[in-house]
């Protein structure tokens, strides 16, 4: 049996995604808040006992154009990290696509976009969502997919803060170390850091050659997740002409709390003091949240799929490597395509759109 979640049974939703291994901040009611350009609609199964089995939460948007063609079906459904529920349970998400496919036909959606928090080594989960009719995507090993294909995990199991500092690299922990010697403080910061944040982003993505958020995305972040997530900066002293110092905001990162995992979201640094190793002692210090919450999973979240030296991104591999985690490749995306004929025309014209954005974005940034 399934049901659309609502005000009177979304906490129970919550409870549910929350205690569930699968369980991902992306399916939650916190997360759509975020989202708020985008439809929510959250469905869950119930089971014979009438407690919830498995659930998927869909977000849902006109695409800007095709919403004013008379007829078009223009509407994207997508499972960020969806659905949550056990893996090998076939019977319980054919209830739930079928609902999907229920509320696409209400919204007019030409796809329902899914990106599964499952390895890619649980191949007959592939092989069922084939027999389904969804198409599963290549792809995904230079972050051209929505979500990241490839994850850097570390297991906490358990372990206590000085266990996981010793199981790291040794140059990561002479890092961190090295990090505090310098005068390095990170901070949990509020709303009022969020600026800052924002410029070094900005610092970042010129750097590296990716499009960020405006700052006010991560301030709304602050506000819809309340206490699930948690902005980190990193402060030095610096020493001024007259001899006093000046508090220097030199790096920061934002991460997410939801259920047995803690996420690091995004990250940022400035160009001329990453000598002062910030980043390694802000990856430690969220590392020790996910401790302090009894968390089963660090995610360091994405890196490419091609780890090798000589590839540009290498460095950041070699970064998240050092905290001693498992590389993981997750199956990846899956469209289940509704109408053939608005998938084609919708998907190349967005991927011509982004391409021109980034360009244009690199150009209105450069020398940031």
């Amino acid at each position: 049996m399934t049901e659309i979640i609502n005000e009177k049974t979304v906490s129970e939703y919550e409870a549910f995604v929350q205690s569930h291994p699968k369980g991902n901040f992306a399916q939650s009611s916190y997360w759509a808040k975020q989202k708020s350009a985008w439809l929510w609609r959250a469905i869950a199964c119930r089971g014979e006992d009438g407690k919830i089995k498995g659930t998927v939460s869909v977000l849902i948007r006109k695409m800007p154009g095709f919403d004013k063609l008379p007829g078009a079906r223009c509407s994207m459904m997508y499972a960020s990290r969806g659905p949550v529920c056990d893996i090998d349970d076939y019977a319980t998400m054919d209830e739930l696509f079928a609902k999907v496919k229920e509320l696409a036909k209400e919204y007019r959606a030409y796809v329902f976009k899914i990106d599964p928090d499952i390895p890619s080594s649980e191949t007959a989960f592939s092989d069922y969502m084939r027999k389904y009719g969804f198409e599963c995507k290549a792809g995904g090993a230079e972050f051209e997919a929505i979500q990241p294909r490839y994850v850097f995990r570390l297991y906490l199991n358990g372990r206590s803060e000085e266990e996981l500092l010793a199981s790291f690299h040794q140059k990561t922990r002479y890092n961190i170390r090295l990090a505090m010697k310098k005068g390095v403080q990170v901070e949990v910061c509020g709303k009022e850091m969020v600026p800052e944040f924002g410029k070094l982003m900005l610092t970042t993505g010129v750097r590296d050659g990716f499009v960020t958020r405006q700052p006010q995305y991560f301030a709304d972040i602050l506000d819809n997740l309340g206490e699930h997530a948690r902005l980190y900066m990193a402060f030095i002293d610096e020493p001024q002409a007259d001899g006093s110092t000046k508090r220097k905001a030199i790096a920061g990162t934002l991460a997410i709390w939801y259920g047995d995992k803690v996420w690091y979201l995004y990250g940022a640094s400035s160009n001329e003091d990453r000598n002062y190793m910030p980043n390694y002692l802000l990856q430690w210090e969220m590392i020790r949240w996910a401790v302090e919450k009894g968390c089963r999973v660090y995610d360091f979240r994405g890196v490419p799929g091609d780890v090798g030296e000589d590839h540009p991104l290498y460095g950041l591999v070699k970064f998240k490597r050092g905290f001693n985690g498992d590389y993981t490749e997750f199956v990846g995306e899956m469209d289940l395509v509704l109408s053939r004929f608005w998938y084609k025309t919708i998907e190349k014209t967005t991927k011509s759109f982004m391409s021109f954005r980034a360009k244009v974005y690199k150009l209105k940034n450069r020398g940031k």
